[in-house]
Formats: C-alpha cells, sequence, structure tokens
C-alpha cells in the first residue's frame, strides 16, 4: 500500500482516482474495506456465506 502526506486544499477528488483504477483492483480495496469493517464490527468473527443455498433437481 502507497501512503502520501498531502495538504487538504490540494487533495485531488477520489472519484477520479478510482475513475483510473481497474475493475480489479477497485473490488480488491472494497473487499479489504468490507473485510476490515466485518473484523471491527463482529470481533474477528468468522467469514461465511450469509445464506445457505441447495440446488435440487426436477
Amino acid at each position: 500500500m502507497l501512503c502520501r502526506k498531502i495538504n487538504l486544499k490540494e487533495q485531488k477528488s477520489d472519484f477520479s482516482y478510482w475513475q483510473t483504477q481497474s475493475y480489479q483492483a477497485r473490488l480488491k480495496a472494497l473487499e479489504e474495506i468490507r473485510h476490515s469493517y466485518h473484523q471491527w464490527k463482529y470481533k474477528n468473527a468468522e467469514s461465511r456465506l450469509q445464506r445457505v443455498y441447495t440446488i435440487s433437481q426436477r
């Protein structure tokens, strides 16, 4: 991860930055944010699917 300290008056739009990133990079960042939030909110709960789906034949 690359970090830089900048003046708030010189700060560019986050939207324009993310538009320059590939969709893979955006999804990866989103997943990292989601994972961090769940770790904080649920105190290191195990990651899992919200629902169980069953596939049946007709």
